[in-house]
């Protein structure tokens, strides 16, 4: 008897046997698992995860559906879930939620307890004959560890997520293997970290010129670099490199990676940075350092395209084709050196769905590098910094905390010992005492134009008058009203930054940027936020809309980057009166007037930094103690709800009957975003080819997803869900479309502000 898990292939032909499927997805799981000591416990899952397509009713669906995109439309996950469960308790939701995500405990308890299906005994005594192995697993009283049965609820909360992320890996890499018609999932073998490292070093070498090394700048940047490499050797752990911008910090933290994953035996580096900006040019970067012709080393990752499917449970087929290609091609990081995007790391780690957490188990025995951590969202920090502690005390993951402006972590409870789950963290300083490194980098001066408030039509004025300027504000709506105040006062001298623009067109703007800075031609750019961590340009004069000390000092790193102004760079602080700005820049903002200000300390003073943010967090509430729980913070609800097992509400927000609350939920962006394509008209064969690979449903979908990411710009959901707008959106896959709406773009110059938005501004 003929038991299958998935219908025919439309490449080979067959159809996919269960006993094959379960056999291969286990032996996977298990194998990426072994990873953080749990590989008994994923193979045991994913042996028995599809158990439930053995009965009768399923097996007979499955052949009236096949061959067409139609669902199977049988539930089959309960029934493996309620198998393994006397063996591997809560980790039993991991087959629970293998199609639709992970949700709650109390919920899982209430289907263990429903009553069985009549049909179960048969359906079980099936399976056995298929999997006869699985009776033999699921008789071991020792599948999980000893030490996980007293664990702090919060690890066990994190065990569960990597569990899952090892089966739902191993579950979709053995699907697309047999959609694809290949013998079995294709993974990579594991990286030479020192032949990497050897690469690494010669390529960077060969970068640097001995003229840079002589300067000053570039000899302070070697003095990190060396900080960095000898740090590299110490035991695995949380490292923090504190560090001024510009010396060089894109090396530093790559030259720690590769050499403690040599030194260590970890498996992968992953670099997440808070801008799509810097995850485009620092994959550059590390890919000329790293990247053979033969042989492709670094992943750029930020892809965040979602997929109805997985809000279902139907099982084989439960989506079209091209929605199902592209959910089993999800991005799973499966390469040496891996750049992403913060909003995608934590996203990832926090999520519940499939294809969120299927690259997670990836990050046991890594290097995770967190670049510009002064960037994260604080409303979020107790579970960032929690889920980061846990990495790197259960799962083997050192991580390394880079920035000009080191935030004060260690002021909170989840690292300071105070919430009860541990004693306090130990932070490895990459360098001891930075204070005279930023002493000695210092190349900036600070103006402040705060009192009275400008403005825009004094602000354009005043910068129209300088030969070279960058501009950075607060909102994206700012950055469009300031560039077309300045290309009347400065036409054809003006360019625009914001991620309304494509990233590829960013790049090119970037790109145009350089040269005329080079040239030392009149140059005026008016960029938001996106700009100012990371990316390496130079100005003489940069004007800063009023923010928080950390990003201030961060846009004071584009001006006289290099040190190349005899005269200095000048950084001047503004606060337009009529300015627009997230919500939650008014407490750092006002916080940064009256502890810095026109008269007071130095912005990179780390004494006073460091007092800052001591005091930003306490403002701000983060570690409150309230007796009404309703008026904890975010970071606490979600913190709550790990340790209820509730996956479901940490995603989405706390049930409140009637509907979740979202502003609850751990969520990097506060406005959920939709991705669209821009169809730029000097590449859209290229661009119509990704598509169409996706619309038809082929092996191809994550290269046609990766090849897209240049085209992508994210819209507001609730922008999107404007039937004006929706109009606008041809849609794609998943939730993916194509914008066919204005996008202000001229390619001969390089200028514009990209998606256009004020047909529809009402809406906004």
């Amino acid at each position: 008897m003929d038991i299958w898990a998935h219908s025919r292939s439309a490449v080979s032909g067959r159809r996919h046997h269960l006993s094959e499927h379960c056999r291969s997805t286990a032996w996977w799981a298990g194998w990426f698992a072994e990873e953080f000591g749990a590989g008994q416990v994923a193979f045991a899952a994913g042996l028995s995860h599809d158990a439930g397509k053995a009965s009768c009713t399923w097996q007979d669906r499955l052949a009236v559906v096949d061959g067409t995109d139609a669902p199977v439309g049988v539930p089959h996950k309960e029934f493996g879930a309620r198998l393994v469960a006397p063996r591997l308790g809560v980790f039993a939701m991991t087959i629970a939620g293998h199609h639709g995500g992970l949700t709650d405990l109390a919920e899982f308890k209430a289907q263990l307890a429903a009553i069985a299906d009549d049909s179960e005994p048969v359906t079980a005594e099936r399976f056995f004959r298929c999997v006869p192995e699985a009776s033999t697993v699921l008789c071991d009283v020792g599948l999980l560890p000893t030490r996980w049965r007293t664990a702090p609820q919060q690890v066990t909360e994190m065990r569960v997520r990597m569990v899952f992320s090892a089966l739902v890996d191993a579950d979709h890499l053995d699907t697309g293997a047999h959609r694809a018609g290949w013998a079995g999932p294709r993974v990579a073998a594991h990286a030479d970290m020192n032949a990497l490292v050897a690469r690494f070093e010669r390529r960077r070498a060969a970068a640097i010129s001995a003229h840079s090394r002589d300067s000053v700048v570039g000899g302070l940047r070697e003095e990190v670099y060396a900080a960095s490499v000898a740090a590299a050797s110490r035991g695995p752990g949380v490292f923090r490199l504190a560090a001024p911008t510009g010396l060089g910090k894109t090396f530093a933290q790559a030259g720690f990676g590769l050499h403690h994953a040599a030194a260590f035996g970890k498996r992968r580096v992953v670099v997440a940075v808070p801008f799509i900006t810097i995850t485009e040019q620092n994959a550059a970067v590390y890919r000329g350092l790293l990247d053979t012709e033969d042989e492709q080393v670094v992943l750029e990752h930020h892809s965040s395209v979602r997929y109805r499917s997985e809000n279902d449970d139907n099982g084989d087929n439960a989506s079209g084709a091209a929605d199902r290609w592209a959910r089993l091609a999800a991005e799973n990081w499966d390469a040496p050196f891996v750049v992403t995007t913060t909003v995608q790391l934590f996203e990832s780690l926090f999520g519940r769905k499939p294809s969120q957490l299927r690259k997670l188990h990836r990050l046991a025995n890594a290097v995770l590098i967190l670049d510009e951590v002064q960037a994260l969202p604080h409303k979020l920090l107790l579970p960032i910094l929690d889920g980061l502690r846990i990495l790197a005390e259960h799962f083997g993951t050192t991580v390394l905390l880079t920035s000009a402006t080191q935030p004060e972590f260690e002021a909170l409870s989840v690292w300071n010992g105070q919430d009860g789950a541990g004693e306090r963290l130990v932070i490895e300083e990459v360098i001891a005492d930075p204070q005279p490194l930023f002493d000695q980098a210092r190349r900036v001066r600070y103006e402040w134009r705060t009192d009275p408030k400008p403005t825009w039509e004094q602000v354009a004025d005043e910068v129209a008058v300088c030969e070279q300027a960058l501009v950075v504000v607060n909102s994206i709506d700012d950055a469009a009203n300031l560039y077309d105040l300045l290309q009347v006062r400065r036409e054809g001298q003006v360019w625009h930054l914001s991620t309304r623009l494509a990233p590829r067109h960013r790049r090119e703007v970037l790109a145009v940027i350089i040269d005329r800075m080079k040239a030392g031609v009149p140059t005026v750019v008016v960029a938001t936020t996106l700009i100012e961590a990371g990316v390496d340009i130079s100005f003489p004069t940069v004007w800063r809309a009023l923010s928080g000390a950390d990003s201030l000092q961060q846009a004071a790193g584009r001006a006289n980057r290099n040190g190349e102004f005899p005269d200095g760079g000048v950084v001047v602080v503004f606060d337009p009166v009529d300015g627009k700005a997230p919500k939650d820049n008014a407490v750092p903002a006002h916080l940064t007037a009256d502890m810095f200000g026109p008269d007071g300390p130095e912005l990179d003073n780390q004494a006073v930094l460091a007092a800052y943010y001591r005091s930003l967090y306490n403002k701000i509430g983060l570690d409150n103690t309230v007796i009404d729980r309703r008026k904890d913070s975010v970071g606490q609800a979600i913190q709550r709800n790990r340790t209820k097992l509730n996956f479901q509400s940490v995603a989405e927000g706390p049930d409140t009957g009637a509907g979740r609350d979202r502003r609850k939920a751990f969520r990097m962006i506060d406005d959920d975003t939709v991705p669209v394509v821009i169809v730029d008209e000097h590449h859209a064969h290229s661009i119509n080819r990704w598509l169409a690979m996706l619309v038809s449903g082929t092996d191809h979908a994550r290269t046609a997803l990766r090849e897209l990411q240049p085209w992508i710009v994210q819209l507001r959901r609730r922008t999107v869900q404007q039937p004006e707008v929706a109009a606008l959106i041809e849609p794609v896959s998943g939730d993916l479309g194509i914008w066919k709406g204005a996008y202000r773009w001229d390619r001969a110059s390089c200028q514009g502000t990209g998606l256009d938005t004020s047909a529809f501004q009402s809406v906004l």
